[in-house]
């Protein structure tokens, strides 16, 4: 017998991510809850529901692609909506979470914008939050409302393991990412490399340095969170290149893929780019190399536990 403590489920999309949130719904097996969604000539944003929401478990699919301070206010303004019309209980699901990097004061005089989300999201109303690849994990600390911090690894792992792995090594593209890099060298078990990089000065952007490890004559799989602009990626792809790799992939959750991204893709030696579709991804961008892999399944399966009261963790056999 399962347990719920709350009405039945709903299922809301989010401008963000509307294909996304139909696989998830198909996952679940319950039919999206209609809404409108207005853009008034002002660029003010107005919600309303068709139906009562009152009672219910509600999950919200946001995610926050461009434009994102739009989607941003959408969602806050969705949450205030669902919440004022008695809804039982509030999850936003956000596959992608914007400014998850500015999670701490690198430099004087900066924001942590990433506290700010959390302090928005609970003032508008949600009682949970879901996310995926977490840029930083010292984030789920930025709320007092709970909440699962979920990894697309184990989708990326599973494929893989259909690839000949038997002559790959595992690079990160930064010493950061290290600790994550080590999880995906241990389930695939596999030797691990790393990029190292530094800061150029007061300058945002980042230069690659050396290599540590041995890829002379490996085939390469680089591993990260997200991808924006892809320099760093790209640098990363030259770098192991460069001390002798063979094939090189790259995998990657969430496909920011701001402008230059595409072009510097095309023009690196890469064989397949993996990432999830977190963030869509527009039908004309080119890259003949390019897979996609669905996070719908594991978030549709975490949104049913949740529901249904049973371990998330379970799921990863944690």
């Amino acid at each position: 017998m399962t347990y719920r403590s709350y009405g039945d489920i709903q299922i809301y999309a989010g401008s963000g991510c509307p294909e996304l949130a139909q696989g998830i719904a198909d996952y679940i097996e319950v039919p999206l809850t209609s809404w409108n969604i207005i853009d008034f000539p002002n660029e003010n944003i107005w919600v309303q529901l068709h139906g009562s929401a009152r009672g219910k478990d509600v999950y919200l699919i946001s995610s926050h692609n461009k434009p994102v301070h739009r989607n941003i206010m959408e969602m806050l303004i969705a949450i205030d909506c669902l919440k004022r019309d008695s809804a039982g209980r509030i999850t936003v699901v956000m596959p992608y979470l914007a400014y998850s990097q500015s999670d701490q004061k690198t430099q004087p005089r900066v924001p942590i914008t990433a506290r700010l989300m959390a302090d928005l999201i609970e003032a508008a109303g949600a009682d949970r939050w879901v996310t995926v690849d977490l840029h930083a994990g010292q984030i789920q600390g930025f709320y007092k409302i709970p909440g699962d911090s979920l990894t697309a690894r184990h989708i990326f792992c599973d494929y893989l393991r259909t690839k000949d792995l038997s002559n790959a090594v595992l690079v990160t593209p930064d010493l950061g990412f290290a600790k994550t890099g080590r999880k995906y060298a241990d389930v695939l078990n596999l030797p691990l490399a790393f990029v190292e990089k530094r800061r150029l000065g007061n300058d945002l952007r980042r230069e690659a340095l050396t290599l540590i490890g041995d890829v002379e004559g490996k085939d390469c799989i680089i591993v990260d969170d997200l991808v924006d602009t892809a320099g760093s990626i790209t640098q990363a792809v030259q770098v192991v290149k460069d001390n002798g790799a063979n094939d090189v992939d790259v995998v990657f959750t969430h496909p920011v893929l701001s402008d230059p991204a595409i072009e510097r893709f095309s023009a690196a030696p890469i064989r397949e780019i993996i990432t999830t579709d977190t963030i869509p991804i527009r039908a004309d961008h080119g890259l003949k190399n390019l897979k996609i892999l669905t996070t719908s399944e594991l978030l549709g399966e975490v949104i049913m536990r949740s529901h249904e009261g049973r371990s998330v963790g379970e799921l990863f056999d944690e």
